[in-house]
């Protein structure tokens, strides 16, 4: 197993001396990508199999991307929203009508969107629902991963995102996921205190959970009944990455607010959005929320640009055909090893989960052969590795990149 060069240790040391140590990334140091590679700084070349968490659905540094990144850059970049812009009526018509719905509230990463979501939620449900001031409650689900804010930890389970962060956010209510009638019991037994239930439609960071068919069409049918607000985390799911231009779609379901990130810009600069109709964006007047880079006029021409590419490279179609293709072939690598246990995903979101427990190296070790053999992934959650290739991927790439994943997993020693 190769170790990294001097080169490479020179960076890797500069982030260990001056960098927080909030990350534990695979010894590989980038500095180059083009469409589903990238390029360490010793010039090898790798897929990518992570994509940025799926940032990068478009490919690395997409040239219509670049261009309007470039071309707005060198015109106007930020105003903040004291005043107007060209771009950004334009953007919000786009997106609005691409998504179906009245309105959007720009922001900039996706833990800012979610903490969004989630005041909107809480002033509709006291403006408009009528809970009593400060007594409404949000339904979460167990195993969640929807960002880093003090608010949004305060709703993890996960120890690591957690722990000594304390006192934390109270008004959240955690189910199991994918447990309809553990939503069906806290909305027959409390539905008056309740703004809405947020969910993930694929839980990404868990290990790529998807739920039972009908689950999502059932829980926003749920949430309709209650007069409760379905709010879908569509930043990983979202932009075509699961064979739909978001998730939710796969079941007809249209949320009551949706929020967006990561691909949203093609991985080229921080932009994130909520979306909702008016009956429940209105509740939001000048004054009561913000932000100085939110829909500045480089993130509209950026959004705009790659959710064109989304739309003219057929991406969404893409993602479902060559996913099936890629589940298919992880199935009949399971028929040859032990190693391998079960592929799950949706579209070109998915997970292989590795026969050793979660504390065990075994997903590590296997991701750094697969750095070997070039192609990068990361292991989540200790014994899960997630393989998510940027959407641009064609037929002939993926299936290169099985060969490789077949041969580092039948060749594996502990």
């Amino acid at each position: 197993m190769q170790t990294p060069t001097n080169i490479s240790s020179t960076f890797i040391e500069l982030e260990e001396k001056y960098g927080a140590h909030n990350y534990h990334p695979l010894p590989v140091v980038l500095d180059r990508g083009e469409g589903v590679y990238v390029w360490d700084v010793e010039g090898k070349k790798y897929y990518d199999f992570l994509s940025a968490y799926s940032a990068v659905n478009q490919g690395h540094s997409h040239p219509k991307i670049v261009n309007a990144l470039v071309d707005q850059a060198q015109k106007l970049a930020l105003t903040s929203r004291a005043f107007y812009s060209s771009k950004l009526g334009e953007y919000e018509k786009k997106i609005t009508e691409l998504f179906g719905f009245d309105k959007v509230l720009p922001m900039n990463s996706g833990a800012e969107a979610v903490e969004t979501a989630l005041k909107i939620a809480r002033k509709w449900s006291y403006e408009v629902k009528g809970i009593t001031e400060n007594a409404a409650k949000i339904i979460v689900c167990e195993n969640n991963f929807h960002g880093r804010t003090t608010t949004i930890i305060s709703f993890s389970n996960d120890p690591d995102a957690n722990e000594n962060y304390g006192p934390y956010t109270p008004g959240f209510v955690k189910i199991p996921y994918n447990d309809l009638e553990s939503l069906r019991t806290v909305l027959e037994n409390d539905s008056e205190n309740v703004a809405a239930f947020l969910v993930e439609p694929i839980q990404g960071e868990a290990g790529v959970y998807v739920p039972d068919e009908g689950y999502l069409k059932s829980a926003s049918e749920l949430c309709k009944k209650h007069n409760v607000l379905f709010i879908a985390d569509e930043v990983q799911t979202g932009i075509a990455r699961t064979g739909k231009l978001i998730a939710c779609h796969h079941e007809n379901v249209q949320p009551d607010i949706l929020i967006l990130g990561k691909a949203l810009s093609g991985g080229m600069y921080p932009v994130s959005a909520v979306l909702a109709d008016d009956h429940i964006m209105n509740v939001i007047q000048p004054g009561q929320h913000g932000s100085t880079f939110g829909g500045n006029p480089l993130a509209c021409a950026v959004a705009m640009a790659a959710l064109d590419v989304v739309e003219e490279e057929n991406l969404s179609e893409k993602a479902e055909s060559l996913g099936k293709i890629f589940r298919s072939e992880m199935e009949k690598l399971i028929e040859k090893t032990d190693l391998i246990t079960r592929v799950r995903g949706k579209g070109l979101l998915n997970a292989i989960l590795i026969n050793d427990t979660p504390e065990s190296s075994t997903a590590w070790n296997l991701c750094l052969t697969l750095r070997d053999n070039g192609l990068l992934a990361k292991p989540t959650h200790g014994n899960i590795i997630r393989l998510a290739p940027p959407l641009v991927i064609t037929e002939e790439q993926l299936l290169d990149c099985v060969q490789i994943i077949e041969k580092t997993v039948l060749e594996y020693k502990k």
